[in-house]
Order: structure tokens, then sequence, then C-alpha cells
């Protein structure tokens, strides 16, 4: 499949962290991998030729990404497909480059498809929510739309999976117009996206050592808060037992449901920056 002029991949992103370049294995088949500052997971077992990848990392990640996946599932191994939580430049960063050489179907929600078909471009990243360095040099992240059409594909509406019966998605809007999550009943395992993290990534420290903390979407580039806490009081209604998201370390049991709880009942005052663009007075 040939590839789309993607100028977002060929931007280099100076963020980083101590979990970059980690990989973590939460179930047997359920591995993620840390590229720089996000995750990227993959779902199946090693020994399967059936799986699936969740988002697509930093921009010029894609060999990283091939690697990892070589370490963990052989060498030309490639998955059945990968399912996007949203579009941001942290999410699809490699997105071009897998499909071109994987030649795999990208399932995303509908609303999501202006930005992932060369279609239209992000709001602008708020530089000016309080908040720490991360947030403050947001104005360089990339927003431009990716162009990746031919291999689009939109999430059913009964909320499946294709050819993976176990999960779901769920529309966990606010963050992006057309966010979602992923939920598996049969062991509460849920995978956020940036609908819930669990590191506070505005602040350049935190991010950098990894500080556990169950947080709201980054505050930088959510455009819907009222839309943002229903998606966080949607993930904690489904109270999980494993929650992984788009930024920070897995957390599971107590830490998490204590977390999620104390996140829904403050979340103006944890998550809602008190001034910005964004914010409704």
């Amino acid at each position: 499949m040939k590839k789309e002029n993607n100028p977002t991949e060929d931007r280099f992103i100076p963020m980083t962290s101590v979990a970059s370049g980690k990989g973590n294995e939460i179930r047997k088949d359920i591995f993620y991998y840390t590229n720089q500052i996000v995750n990227i997971i993959m779902i199946g077992e090693p020994s399967s030729s059936r799986w699936f990848l969740v988002d697509a990392g930093m921009p010029r990640s894609s060999k990283e990404i091939i690697e990892q996946i070589k370490n963990r599932f052989g060498e030309n191994s490639k998955p059945e497909a990968i399912f996007l939580t949203h579009g941001h430049f942290d999410h699809v960063g490699a997105l071009s480059d897998l499909v071109e050489k994987w030649n795999i179907p990208v399932y995303a929600h509908k609303n999501e498809f202006p930005y992932l078909s060369g279609e239209m471009a992000y709001p602008e990243p708020d530089p000016t929510v309080e908040g720490g360095l991360l947030a403050k040099i947001s104005s360089i992240y990339p927003t431009d739309p990716i162009n990746i059409r031919h291999s689009l594909r939109e999430l059913p509406a009964d909320g499946s999976l294709p050819g993976f019966p176990e999960w779901k998605w769920i529309h966990t809007p606010g963050h992006s117009p057309g966010h979602v999550s992923f939920f598996r009943e049969r062991d509460k395992v849920v995978i956020s996206g940036d609908a819930v993290i669990t590191v506070r990534q505005d602040s350049f420290y935190k991010v950098l050592i990894q500080k556990k903390e169950v947080n709201g979407p980054p505050r930088y580039l959510t455009t819907d808060w009222k839309a943002a806490f229903d998606s966080a009081k949607k993930i904690a209604e489904l109270k999980p037992g494993i929650l992984i998201s788009g930024h920070g370390e897995y957390m599971e049991g107590e830490e998490l449901t204590s977390g999620l709880n104390e996140l829904i009942k403050d979340f103006d005052d944890i998550a809602v920056p008190d001034d910005g663009r964004y914010v409704k007075k």
C-alpha cells in the first residue's frame, strides 16, 4: 500500500520518561510498551498468530515499534488490525509507516475520521492552562491531520471489535470528539487512552519519573471538559480491575479504585484547569 504524505510523522518531539523503552506484561495476552511518554498496547498471546495493536506511538517511532513486535511475536508478525483510541500526534506517530508495511485495517470512531483522512486539523493546544513545562510548550505539538483514508474503518456501532469478541469499545469523548476506550468484561481490563491517565501529563517532572496518580485527560489538548467528566465517570462505573492508560504506568486494585473515586468526586479540582481557552466559565 502506498504511503500517504503525513508530515506529522516526521516531527521529532523531545519528550521522554524513565519508562521509555520498557515493556510490561500485565496478563499473558496483554503487553504494553512505553515509547518516549506514550503507551502502545499489544493484545494477544505471544504464541498466537492473531493479535491486535492499540495506538501507534510517537512520530518517528515505527522501527522501534516493529522491533518490539518482533521480540514479542516473532519475525514478520503483524497484527490483524490497529484500533485507535484517538488520533492525536502521540498516538498515531508511526501509523502511516505501519499501515504501509502491513497493509492492515485501522479502526477508529467515525468522529475521528476528519483528523485521520487529511481533512481537518485538531484544535490548537492551549499553553495558557496552569500546569508544568509540558503544558507551557504544548504549542510545539503537531495538530495537522494524517491521511490513512484507504486503511480507515469505522468501529462497529454495536460496540464490538472485529475479530476479537471478548473486547468492546466505549465512546469516551472530551479529549477528542471520537476518543474511545476498550474493555474486557471477564477480567475488567480497561484501556483508557487519554480519557483517564495515570500521570500528571502537564508536569515534565512527573512525566519524567512516571509518578503514579489517577488524572483526567491532558489539560492542554482537551477541548470539552463536560464530556471529559462524563467519560471519566463512565470508566469508573466499569469498576476496572486493571487500567492501562495512554500515559503513565498501569494501575490495579485498591490504588486504582480509590484514585478513580477521588477523580470523579473532585474532577473540577483535579482535572479541569482554572483558566484556558477551552474552559467554560
